[in-house]
């Protein structure tokens, strides 16, 4: 009597091993390498990977039939790095097929929104057909709503939004940015949108110790260093602009080292004879500490003590 025919093994799939061939790790890595802090953001973009390279293995599998909704808002103050993850979110996606350019296109309401009648439409599907294919990251989004304008044109452009995140999930992921406070009341006003995002992911400022390291990797990205004075200097200076208004986490740093520089520059060129390669390399604490925002606090503590 012949052995039964053994039954066949299910199909199955190396998620693991397709995480590593898709090249979705290296763009992981890339977020990691690029962006200092944000476990949180990284944590939700990972769990967004993994979600999607299940999906393609279910479809592979004739387990899905519709591409799941991408579309996303992201919240948080200037300067935490939403556009930086958008730029990774669009290879991420791309990587995995789920849009066939992977390119970013960012805009503001004035991209989108026209100043008379007629304009509006055409300046809005312009947009939205250089950024198919790929990843259309919409910052200040809120601003597209001005319900206390009669003549405002954003409601035009918030239409024509809505119909092509619905009918084109497929060409297209939108992400759309601002504070988290204004964005809650956007969606409030535009229910639609809300219910095309079907990913909220929420960035938090930045820790003065990842600050400080955001300042290190900046200078160093241009063949600078802090000298060891400059760096306890830099150290205040983060403290007491947080306590400032208009504070834009990453923005104001980088912005604080264009000046620092600026003086450094205005310094070795007042400087009499030669300098060394390590001088031209140096951001030295007196370049730091001629911002106003030390003045400021000098001028504040005369103040009080008269």
């Amino acid at each position: 009597m012949n052995a039964e025919t053994p039954a066949p093994l299910p199909p199955k799939v190396d998620l693991r091993a397709e995480f590593e061939e898709s090249g979705v790790k290296a763009v992981l890595d890339e977020l990691d390498a690029e962006l200092v802090g944000l476990a949180p953001v990284k944590a939700r973009i990972r769990e967004t990977a993994a979600l999607l390279l299940v999906e393609r293995a279910r479809k592979r599998f004739g387990l899905s039939t519709e591409t799941p909704t991408l579309h996303m808002s992201f919240t948080g103050n200037p300067g935490t790095g939403k556009t930086t993850v958008a730029l990774k979110m669009a290879g991420l996606l791309h990587r995995l097929g789920y849009v066939r350019k992977g390119h970013l296109v960012s805009v503001t309401r004035d991209d989108l929104v026209g100043q008379y009648i007629g304009h509006t439409a055409p300046k809005t599907k312009e947009v939205l057909k250089k950024a198919m294919g790929g990843v259309l990251f919409i910052d200040e989004a809120y601003y597209l709503y001005k319900p206390d304008n009669e003549r405002d044109y954003g409601a035009e452009a918030i239409e024509i939004l809505l119909q092509v995140m619905e009918n084109n999930r497929d060409d297209l992921v939108v992400i759309l940015a601002g504070y988290a406070d204004r964005m809650e009341n956007f969606f409030q006003s535009n229910p639609g949108f809300r219910s095309r995002i079907a990913h909220h992911i929420e960035f938090p400022d930045y820790s003065d110790e990842e600050l400080g390291r955001i300042a290190e990797g900046m200078l160093a990205a241009q063949n600078y260093q802090l000298s060891p004075g400059a760096r306890a200097a830099m150290a205040e200076y983060i403290a007491a602009r947080r306590a400032q208004p208009h504070f834009a986490n990453a923005r104001s740093i980088r912005n604080a080292l264009d000046r620092a520089r600026l003086r450094a520059a205005n310094r070795l060129f007042s400087a009499d004879g030669a300098v060394t390669v390590e001088a031209l390399s140096t951001i030295e604490e007196g370049d730091i500490r001629a911002s106003r925002v030390f003045l400021g606090g000098l001028m504040h503590e005369r103040k009080a003590a008269e």
